[in-house]
């Protein structure tokens, strides 16, 4: 029947199918397979695997020589002409220098040295002496604003619950989400910006969630050696946050000139008008490379932006997504199908149960939302009643359900875009489990 899709309850598989080339008719599992292996590989190429343009390997041996030289003769950390002290904990140990725990001295032969010091010619066009300049600046900021035993710092709660690291991109980037929707109450506000102090201590948690995003790298050459950061902007404080806003500056430019290479992209979501004026305001302070690595996305198109960098099985439900916190039922491991609608028809999403004495637990979402959606049980058995799950309802978020299977059937799933003239894509995936039916006795009752 066109418009219908099928495949088995017991397993899934990544379905990669584009958008054009998506077939009518019954979609087998053999063929999700199929179409599956066929995609493998296709996903954007990693940067740091790209083999080095000879111009550029010349580059990265001319700043290797440089940083040898420089740490080897004590002058990595400044010129020492009577003036400058090296740091007692450093003298005579200057070979053990690490920066983001990767030794910097070349020599010492660790896999991580050459991709920190290729962050930093990235950063500087493969201009050897101005990444020269950027590294000392780095490891010289480092020391006075105390980097080294930051996250051992205790810095209040309530900033360290506005961000977190929550799983990973579809490159096996860690994924860092900052929400600034709690700022938006006056006297959390007020207590956070109060102060010069409390304005530092800002700056000192950024710091210490970009080092607690780094501990989650591998610096291994071809590796994922950047984090993906997502800046959510709803019910934040408005553009009259002026403390906000500038701190906000700051820690760009921080991260600009001493974290270079570390942000895969900054990815703003929900973001309100008056944002876009406010960071134009303020572009003036930030190079073109790290411009690049911006993106700004309104609330009608996150899912859309966001699922292109994440799998739906690792963006959370709250961006569309299929996961949730403390989930007892999916894991990450459960691979999820993908299939599409197009404007104006329904299409159905049927799972076959062979045998009875299961439970049926399905996850769904559909990019955008705003679709019908009705799920019922279909019995082999002529005979026998079907069963509706979910009367037919507007989508506006991730769905998810489960039903006792009794007997051998299926569960059909049926997605009316007809309100819509846009394609929606669908993503869903399930699994079963034995259980033992649960018998309630109605009408009974017990005297004592």
């Amino acid at each position: 029947m066109p418009g219908e899709k099928v495949f088995p309850s017991e397993e899934y598989v990544h379905n990669e199918i584009d958008d054009e080339e998506e077939k009518g008719g019954t979609l087998s599992f053999q063929e999700c397979l199929d179409e599956n292996n066929d995609t493998i590989g296709q996903e954007s190429e990693n940067p740091d695997s790209v083999e080095l343009k000879q111009s550029r390997k010349k580059s990265l041996l001319e700043f290797r020589c440089l940083v040898e030289d420089a740490i080897l003769s004590n002058y990595i950390l400044g010129k020492n002409n009577g003036q400058f002290e090296l740091p007692s904990d450093l003298r005579g140990n200057l070979r053990e220098i690490t920066l983001w725990g990767v030794p910097l001295l070349p020599s010492r032969g660790h896999d991580g040295t050459d991709v920190v010091l290729l962050k930093f010619l990235k950063a500087r066009d493969f201009k050897v002496p101005e990444a020269f300049s950027m590294l000392r600046r780095t490891l010289k900021w480092r020391r006075e604003f105390k980097v080294e035993g930051i996250l051992d710092e205790k810095i209040d709660s309530r900033l360290e619950n506005l961000e977190f690291i929550d799983g990973e991109d579809k490159q096996g980037r860690p994924v860092c989400y900052t929400l600034f929707g709690a700022l938006k109450n006056r006297e959390f506000y007020k207590s956070t910006f109060g102060t010069e102090e409390k304005n530092q201590e800002f700056l000192r948690w950024k710091v210490k969630s970009m080092e607690m995003g780094i501990q989650k790298l591998g610096f291994k050459s071809g590796g994922e050696n950047s984090i993906l950061q997502i800046t959510d902007l709803k019910n934040s404080p408005g553009p009259a946050t002026k403390e906000l806003s500038s701190l906000n500056k700051k820690t760009v430019v921080l991260f600009q000139e001493n974290y270079p290479e570390l942000i895969f992209r900054n990815i703003y979501v929900n973001v309100p008008f008056w944002y876009y004026v406010s960071h134009a305001l303020h572009s003036q302070f930030i190079s073109q490379r790290t411009k690049s690595k911006f993106i700004f996305v309104r609330p009608l198109r996150v899912t859309q932006t966001l699922l292109k960098y994440i799998a739906p099985e690792n963006l959370p439900v709250q961006y569309g997504g299929l996961k949730r916190e403390n989930d007892n039922e999916f894991s990450t491991d459960d691979i999820v199908l993908r299939f599409s609608v197009r404007g104006g028809m329904i299409q159905k999403i049927k799972i076959a149960v062979a045998e009875a004495g299961v439970t049926v637990i399905w996850d769904m979402t559909v990019v955008g939302y705003e679709v019908s959606y009705k799920e019922e049980f279909i019995p082999d058995d002529d005979c026998s009643y079907n069963v509706l799950l979910q009367k037919e309802n507007k989508m506006r978020e991730s769905a998810r359900n489960s039903f006792y299977i009794y007997e051998p059937g299926k569960i059909v799933i049926t997605i009316d875009n007809g309100a819509s003239s846009q394609k929606k894509k669908i993503f869903i995936r399930h699994k079963s489990k034995e259980t033992l039916p649960v018998y309630s006795l109605k009408g009974s009752s017990s005297s004592f």
